[in-house]
C-alpha cells in the first residue's frame, strides 16, 4: 500500500473499533482508535505472516499487550478477510471468538493479553524461541500502551530482551497520554519512555503515530537494527478522528456516545483488504517437530531403596535426562540453579537453558513465549518465589499454554532459613489454577516419573520438590500415574487413615510404625502425591473402610492437601470423621526436624493426632 493508502486503512481500522464496540454496547474503541496508523502500517507494509496457516514456522509473531484494544486487532483481521463482518459485530457476545480481550480461541493470537504488563515479557520469550532455539528470522512485534509501561514486569523484560541481545523484538508503544482514569505518568514526554529503555540497552526510535510515512520509516529502522532490540515510541491521541473524544479525559472504556456521527467524520464505512506478505518457507531441518510432545520416554536415573536423595537433586537428574530424548524440552531458572537443581540441565543442554536471573515474573512469562513457539518448558524457582509471578500463572492458563513449573524448598522442612523462603501458600495457589496439575512427590523415584509424566500433559504443572535428603521409598520400576495414589501400609483392620504427601510422607510412616508398636493401632498411610487431580477412589475406600482421616502437610491449612481429600468426600455421601494437622503459626529459623516438630507435623504430632482421632469415633 502506498501512504495514503495506509492512512485510508488506519480510518478503516478505527471506524471498524467503532461499529465493534457499538454493536457490543462495550470496549475500548478510544484506545484502539490511537493505535490505528500503527496498526495499518505494521499489517499492510512489514509483518509477515500466513492467515491459512498460523502455525506456519517462519510467521511473524504480534502480542497485543493491551488486550483492551481488542477492537484494533480484531479490525486487523477484518482487514486481511480473516474475520468477517458478521463476526466483526458479534464481538463480546456469547459464544464469540472475539472475547473482550483477545485469547487463543482465535488460531492468530498466540497468547491471552489484557492483564496489563505480560506482552513484552512473553514475546521475550517468543524472540528467544527465533533467535536461539528455532533460529528462523520471523520477528516478534508487542503492541503496548503507555499506562502499563509502569509495570515492573515491563522492565524484568526490559532488561532481560537487552542483555540476550534480541534484535528480532520490536516493542511499539502506543503513547496516547490518556490511562483509565486520568493522564499517564510521562504524558506525551517521548524522552522520558527512551531514556528509561536506552539506559537498558534498547534502540529506541520517537515518531509522530499518526504519520504514517514515519511510523513506516521506523519499522525500517527496527528491522536493520542489529544486537539491540528496538522500541518505537509513538505520540498518539487516544480516540484519533473524532472530535467529541479525541484526547479526552473520561472515555476509556465505552463505547462512543454517537456512533453514527463519529463514522461519518471517519469518513464512513470501507472495505479495504490487505494481502500481508507471506513468510518464506524454512529449510526443512527447520520446521518444529522433533521429539516434542508425547516423544521418547528417557531412561529416567534410578534410585535404591534406602538411598537418601533430595527430590530437587531427583528433579534436576530426571529434566537432564529427558532433554536427552527430548529436543524441545528446554528448562530455564530464576538464578537459584544449584539449589533447584536446574544447572544439571544447564550443564548437558547448555544450548536449550535459559537464564532469567532474579526476575520470576520474566521466568513465567518466558516459559508462556516458547511453549506458544511449540516448546516444553520448565520453569524452576524456591516455591515461594512463585507467588510474585501468580498473575502470570494465571494468564498462562487463560493462554491455554502448556508449562511446567517447579517449586523447590517447600515448606518448613527447609529449615533454617525462615519463613521468607518457606513456600507454605504453593499448593493452594496452583490447585486454583483452572486445569492445572499438581503433583508433591516424596522420594526420588517418584519424582523422576513425575518429571518424565509432566512433559505430556496439558495446561499449567506444578512440581513441588523438598530441599534435605529424604528416604527412597519406591524402586525405580514403580509407576506413578497423575491421578493417583499409592498405599503404604494397609491392613484389614486398619483404624484410621493418614494421608499424606511428600516430606510427610515419611513422618506419616514413621508414626504408622509407632502406633502399631506402642499402641496396637493399625494405620493407613496414602501418599497422595497427585494432589490435583486427587485419587478420589482410594480416598473414599480408605475412609470407608477406617473410618477416620487424617491429612497432614507441609503447607497452611488453607487450601493444600487438607482441602483436596474434603472435596474428594464432598459429594454429598457420609464422609469419615477427618481432621487435619498442618503449619498453622508463623515459623522462625530452627533446623528441619524442629521445624516439624514445632508445626505439629511430625512423626510425634500424627501418632498424637490418630490416638485422638480414633478415641473419638470408637468410643461413640
Amino acid at each position: 500500500m502506498q501512504y495514503d493508502e495506509l492512512a485510508e486503512l488506519a480510518q478503516q481500522l478505527r471506524a471498524d473499533a467503532v461499529r465493534a464496540a457499538d454493536a457490543a454496547g462495550s470496549g475500548h474503541p478510544t484506545s484502539a482508535m490511537s493505535a490505528a496508523d500503527l496498526a495499518a502500517v505494521l499489517l499492510a507494509r512489514h509483518l509477515r505472516y500466513d492467515f491459512d496457516r498460523p502455525g506456519h514456522p517462519g510467521n511473524d509473531r504480534l502480542v497485543l499487550s493491551k488486550g483492551h484494544a481488542s477492537p484494533l486487532l480484531y479490525a486487523m483481521y477484518r482487514a486481511t478477510g480473516a474475520v468477517d463482518e458478521e463476526e466483526l459485530l458479534g464481538y463480546r457476545t456469547l459464544g464469540s471468538r472475539l472475547e473482550g480481550h483477545p485469547t487463543p480461541r482465535l488460531p492468530w493470537v498466540d497468547v491471552a493479553t489484557g492483564s496489563l504488563g505480560q506482552g513484552l515479557p512473553v514475546a521475550v520469550g517468543m524472540a528467544i524461541a527465533g533467535q536461539r532455539l528455532d533460529r528462523l528470522p520471523y520477528r516478534v512485534y508487542v503492541l503496548s500502551g503507555d499506562s502499563e509501561m509502569a509495570e515492573g514486569s515491563v522492565w524484568e523484560a526490559a532488561e532481560h530482551a537487552a542483555d540476550s541481545r534480541l534484535d528480532n523484538l520490536t516493542l511499539v508503544v502506543d503513547v496516547n497520554r490518556l490511562g483509565q482514569r486520568g493522564p499517564t505518568r510521562h504524558g506525551h514526554d517521548l524522552d522520558a519512555y527512551a531514556r528509561r529503555l536506552r539506559a537498558f540497552g534498547w534502540h529506541t526510535v520517537a515518531v509522530d503515530g499518526h504519520d504514517v510515512r514515519a511510523v513506516d520509516e521506523a519499522f525500517t529502522e527496527a528491522r536493520s537494527t542489529v544486537r539491540h532490540p528496538t522500541a518505537i515510541l509513538a505520540r498518539t491521541r487516544k480516540g484519533r478522528g473524532v472530535t467529541a473524544v479525541e484526547d479526552q479525559e473520561g472515555q476509556h472504556g465505552k463505547p462512543l456516545p454517537d456512533a453514527r456521527s463519529a463514522l461519518a467524520e471517519l469518513g464512513g464505512v470501507r472495505d479495504l483488504r490487505v494481502a500481508v506478505q507471506r513468510p518464506p518457507e524454512p529449510p526443512p531441518a527447520a520446521v518444529q517437530g522433533g521429539a516434542g510432545r508425547h516423544g521418547p520416554q528417557p531412561g529416567p536415573p534410578r534410585y535404591e531403596p534406602g538411598d537418601a536423595v533430595a527430590t530437587r537433586t531427583a528433579y534436576g537428574e530426571a529434566l537432564a535426562a529427558l532433554g536427552s530424548v527430548r529436543e524441545r524440552v528446554v528448562a530455564l531458572d530464576a538464578e537459584v540453579g544449584d539449589s533447584t537443581r536446574t544447572e544439571f540441565f544447564a550443564e548437558a543442554h547448555p544450548d536449550r537453558f535459559i537464564q532469567c536471573y532474579i526476575a520470576e515474573q520474566q521466568l513465567v512469562a518466558a516459559a508462556v513465549g516458547l511453549a506458544a513457539r511449540g516448546y516444553v518448558p520448565f520453569a524452576a524457582t524456591f516455591a515461594a518465589f512463585l507467588t510474585r509471578a501468580y498473575d502470570f500463572v494465571r494468564m498462562a492458563a487463560v493462554s491455554r499454554a502448556g508449562i511446567n513449573l517447579v517449586g523447590s524448598h517447600a515448606g518448613v522442612s527447609i529449615g533454617r532459613d525462615g519463613p521468607s523462603q518457606m513456600g507454605l501458600e504453593d499448593l493452594a495457589m496452583m490447585r486454583a489454577v483452572q486445569g492445572s496439575t499438581v503433583l508433591y512427590p516424596c522420594d526420588a523415584n517418584q519424582t523422576a516419573r513425575l518429571v518424565a509424566a509432566m512433559a505430556d500433559l496439558d495446561g499449567i504443572r506444578y512440581l513441588r520438590t523438598t530441599r534435605g535428603d529424604t528416604p527412597v521409598v519406591y524402586g525405580p520400576d514403580e509407576q506413578f500415574p497423575v491421578g493417583g495414589s499409592k498405599v503404604l501400609r494397609r491392613h484389614d483392620h486398619d483404624r484410621a487413615t493418614v494421608v499424606a504427601a511428600g516430606i510427610t510422607v515419611h513422618e506419616a510412616l514413621k508414626a504408622a510404625d509407632r502406633l502399631e508398636a506402642e499402641d496396637g493401632i493399625r494405620v493407613r498411610v496414602i501418599d497422595l502425591y497427585s494432589v490435583k487431580p486427587v485419587d478420589t477412589a482410594t480416598l473414599d475406600d480408605a475412609g470407608g473402610q477406617t473410618g477416620c482421616v487424617l491429612t497432614v502437610e507441609d503447607h497452611h491449612p488453607e487450601g493444600g492437601l487438607g482441602d483436596a481429600v474434603a472435596e474428594a468426600f464432598a459429594d454429598g455421601r457420609t464422609a469419615p470423621r477427618t481432621a487435619r494437622l498442618a503449619v498453622r503459626a508463623m515459623p522462625a529459623s530452627a533446623t528441619p526436624g524442629e521445624q516439624l516438630h514445632a508445626a505439629g507435623i511430625d512423626a510425634d504430632a500424627i501418632a498424637a493426632a490418630v490416638r485422638l482421632l480414633v478415641e473419638r469415633v470408637f468410643a461413640r
